[in-house]
């Protein structure tokens, strides 16, 4: 996948980004939707990706994803930011997927592809 920010966005992202060793990655939020064809995207600010990440690249930030709902998106996507509104938008040339996304700076391990290796159950062997 290929992402293009607007200067706006730039602008908002500029700050949180400014840690070395931050990166974006692209969420999609099924918890509680009822169907995973109902997702939220969502952009959060992460310290490492999960170890299924793809990396998409971007200008003049690359994003992380997960791959198994890259499905749900087209190729080449925009992200802007609404100053009126104060809010984030993920879009492509045909379609607007969210004129509120939010941005996450810890995301909760729920929203992650992988639980956290202390998070994982081990199954006994038989």
């Amino acid at each position: 996948m290929q992402f293009t920010f607007t200067p706006d966005a730039v602008g908002q992202l500029e700050g949180p980004l400014a840690d070395t060793g931050k990166s974006l990655k692209l969420l999609y939020d099924t918890e509680g939707c009822g169907c995973v064809m109902n997702g939220v995207p969502t952009l959060a600010i992460v310290r490492e990706p999960d170890p299924n990440d793809k990396l998409g690249e971007g200008s003049p930030y690359s994003v992380w994803y997960e791959p198994n709902y890259e499905v749900f998106f087209e190729p080449e996507l925009k992200i802007d930011y609404n100053i009126a509104r104060n809010a984030f938008v993920l879009k492509s040339d045909s379609q607007i997927y969210t004129a509120n996304l939010r941005l996450l700076s810890n995301p909760p391990p729920i929203l992650r592809s992988s639980p956290p290796p202390e998070l994982r159950i081990e199954e006994e062997p038989a």
